[in-house]
């Protein structure tokens, strides 16, 4: 036997929905079991500016690797990290 779903109420402020949902059971509102996976391809992800100091020869050695990829050293460091923080 299905359950009978409650009826998500209109709310006046983002604030105001996310306390409802806070301390209530999305369960009772949504049958989860029909849920399809959004695909979002067009979201970039959020960036923030870090200040980074490296000694001026690991900065060098790094920019002459990013160029020998035809690559800037920005992208090459940030795919090394992306790459080291997927390795176990």
């Amino acid at each position: 036997m299905k359950k009978k779903l409650k009826k998500i109420p209109k709310f006046k402020s983002e604030n105001e929905e996310r306390d409802f949902w806070h301390s209530h059971d999305s369960t009772d509102y949504m049958d989860w079991s029909r849920a399809v996976q959004a695909r979002l391809p067009n979201l970039k992800p959020t960036t923030t500016s870090i200040s980074l100091r490296l000694p001026v020869g690991l900065l060098d050695s790094i920019k002459i690797a990013a160029n020998k990829r035809d690559m800037p050293y920005q992208s090459l460091i940030k795919a090394w990290l992306s790459d080291r923080l997927r390795t176990p």
